[in-house]
């Protein structure tokens, strides 16, 4: 897929320029000067001749075919070259112009007529507006970057062209090396989607980098990241996470829910490995590529310095790792072989006179233990170290195992030698504890990624028909908020268990209706406008007998005609009072990239002020389900504490089930809140609820 892109015969430079310092110039030098085998077309028609090859007036004037086209021009012409690209039968073409969407006002116009063009012939589009693209694979370097990167197993994608130039700068002095590197600019047709599938199984990349500030298809990227992630780590970083939602929300799921919760859950359920800086990307990305993957979290550090064995060891817990207990007979071969001073547990010290044969011994040891997974070398420059001799024994040993190996040799100017040498390795160098155990962790989480069994969507027998009616009897009064009744009779619907209720008009109907339901009842304002009752305080509970009813009824409606004088007051809710319970919050608001997003949380009154909440995107699995409720901080209280009984968390997967294929099977839904969902030893049951359609 893509081969147009990865691996073209030929590539035609449209707006090749013959001065030093233009665009068009370093693009075509770029093509020339690294190594590329295919045929160059340069495209100028007031030139005969670029860098000693042949000019064309247009692409219409090469006699050859050309595959891959890179357009170097005002965006302007942009769209009449598009055109020849696609009379002459151009496969792929690259956008680097600027001056389209992201200009705004004409610029949108002109890159939708790009779009239209390119689809017309069936051509695909890398851009507008983009750096261009690197294949170290076939030495084609058709971008304006400066200088090529050495060939490895990083396949990188980016929106930010700015971006890529700094990471291949960063490259080049690190060493680093990548198969592809695509900047896909404004997105008009090549997206991160085609990239994960042109990358799928890729032989030449173990691991897909990418920095992304959005993406085109929400579910659909979902679906191709499960795929693609199942052979290929993908590790990604999105920007601008902590901005909020725009549309106006007024469920507790909508104002929880920003984007960044959205990303979080999204890259949860399909195995991409989130990283929150550029350092983590790259961290995560060198480990993957130079190194074999994690088997489990057991760790093993080899240090000769006390204090950043002790960094380590705090890492590996903060992290979720394990510091791996060593077996026996690694502890007693370790004892004779090391100084009497040296630590022969784990973390290993060696001590800090330790030279190149002790380390190896010590590696080694670690390395063939069974009771661990990966092994940290941590060394400090000192007196006695060799540092360079250290590295290239640790490198020997380390291509005896098929075991993870990441260096932390700390320092710059002393130790720069030895950090090379261990690059010759494969063996990725931190320059802190704590940036190797973060990766140990991308590795692992990987690892469980690709042990997770098959996902169940369990299909509940519901009454879609009824919550069709409800729907269009709500839009047939000119409303989207449903009123408590009516968000009833759809949960109703959906099976989650409501409490008994009635609406009454006055306070002796309301009198009657609670002594047929049995005291205590809770009595709450019905009201299609009023979404948060006890906000304006128009909820009551534990009313136990006729006098409180219409004390409680009278005031009730005060307070909602006094405090919302335009709400539609359908008259007061007497509902069964449901026992003391765990309060959870069950709610979905609709996310304008993933669609239904899921939350869960404790629920109360103190929801937004706790924040103690998790997302997943709809639909959910039943796995996904009881990890969203393990997740929460306070799971604890769930299981029960200080002789508590633990609530019934069976119930809580079902109310979330139900709610992912409500919310799945009605997309006109675009928030909803069940708070609280009272569970109680045995059972759930949907106390207060609210909905908003579309």
């Amino acid at each position: 897929m893509l081969e147009m892109f990865f691996g073209p015969r030929s590539v035609a430079v449209i707006g090749a320029a013959r001065e030093p310092g233009k665009l068009g110039y370093g693009v075509l030098r770029n093509i020339q000067q690294h190594g590329y085998r295919g045929s160059i077309y340069p495209i100028n028609p007031k030139a005969q001749e670029i860098l000693g090859l042949r000019c064309y007036p247009s692409v219409l004037a090469v006699s050859h075919s050309i595959d891959l086209a890179v357009i170097v021009i005002p965006n302007r012409l942009v769209a009449s070259v598009l055109d020849e690209c696609g009379r002459k039968g151009v496969k792929g073409v690259i956008v680097i112009s600027a001056g389209f969407r992201e200009a705004g006002g004409d610029g949108i116009k002109m890159e939708k007529e790009l779009t239209s063009i390119a689809k017309k012939y069936g051509m695909r589009m890398v851009g507008p507006n983009c750096l261009g693209i690197i294949d170290t694979v076939c030495d084609l370097n058709a971008s304006f970057a400066a200088g090529m990167p050495d060939k490895g197993g990083i396949a990188f994608m980016s929106q930010s062209g700015a971006l890529c130039s700094s990471i291949l700068d960063w490259a080049r002095a690190e060493g680093v090396g990548f198969s592809r590197f695509v900047s896909l600019g404004n997105k008009a047709d090549v997206n991160e989607i085609d990239m994960l599938l042109a990358w799928d199984k890729d032989s030449h990349s173990k691991v897909i980098a990418a920095y992304l500030e959005g993406v085109v298809d929400g579910p659909r990227f979902m679906e191709t990241a499960r795929q693609v992630t199942r052979s290929t780590p993908v590790i990604a970083i999105k920007s601008g996470g902590t901005a909020a939602g725009s549309r106006a929300v007024s469920s507790h799921t909508g104002t929880l829910a920003g984007t960044d919760a959205a990303y979080d859950a999204a890259f949860a359920q399909c195995g991409i490995i989130r990283a929150n800086s550029i350092e983590d990307l790259l961290d995560y990305s060198v480990a993957f590529a130079r190194q074999p993957l994690l088997k489990s979290n057991r760790i093993a550090v080899v240090t000769n310095a006390g204090g950043p064995g002790i960094m380590a060891t705090d890492a590996c817990e903060r992290s979720g790792m394990k510091l791996a207990t060593l077996s026996r007979e690694t502890v007693e071969f370790l004892r004779p072989n090391l100084p009497p001073s040296a630590n022969v547990y784990n973390p290993i010290d060696v001590l800090g006179d330790a030279l190149a044969d002790r380390y190896a011994l010590a590696v080694e040891a670690a390395l063939g233990d069974p009771n661990v997974d990966g092994v940290l070398v941590i060394l400090t420059p000192q007196v006695m170290t060799r540092a360079e001799e250290t590295a290239e024994a640790v490198g020997q040993v380390s291509r005896k195992f098929k075991k993870p190996v990441l260096g932390g040799f700390m320092g710059e100017v002393t130790v720069r030698p030895a950090i090379g040498i261990l690059r010759k390795y494969g063996i990725p160098n931190y320059l802190y504890p704590e940036r190797a155990m973060a990766a140990f962790q991308a590795m692992h989480y990987y690892r469980q990624w690709l042990e997770r069994p098959p996902q169940e969507y369990p299909r509940y027998n519901v009454d879609q028909a009824e919550v069709r009616r409800i729907f269009a009897r709500t839009r047939g009064e000119n409303r989207l908020s449903l009123g408590e009744v009516e968000a009833r009779e759809v949960f109703g619907a959906y099976g989650l268990a409501i409490p008994q209720s009635r609406l009454t008009k006055t306070p002796e109907e309301a009198v009657l209706v609670a002594e047929g339901l049995g005291y205590p009842v809770v009595m709450k304002i019905a009201s299609p406008d009023i979404l948060h009752k006890s906000d304006i305080g128009a909820v009551k509970v534990g009313v136990a007998d006729a006098s409180g009813v219409r004390d409680a009824f009278e005031l009730i409606t005060y307070r909602a005609t006094r405090y919302m004088p335009d709400a539609d007051i359908w008259g007061v809710s007497v509902q069964q009072m449901v026992p003391k319970g765990r309060e959870v919050i069950v709610g979905m608001s609709r996310d304008p990239q993933f669609g239904p997003l899921i939350m869960f949380g404790m629920g109360g009154i103190y929801v937004e002020v706790l924040k103690d909440v998790v997302f997943r995107v709809a639909p959910v699995s039943r796995q996904e389900a009881m990890e969203m409720v393990q997740q929460i901080h306070s799971f604890p209280l769930l299981k029960g504490v200080r002789g508590e009984k633990p609530a019934d968390l069976a119930a809580i997967t079902d109310a979330i089930l139900r709610v992912s294929q409500l919310v799945a099977d009605f997309p006109e839904i675009a928030e909803l809140d069940i708070n609280p969902l009272m569970v109680h030893e045995r059972g759930a049951v949907a106390v207060d609820m609210r909905m908003v359609i579309t």
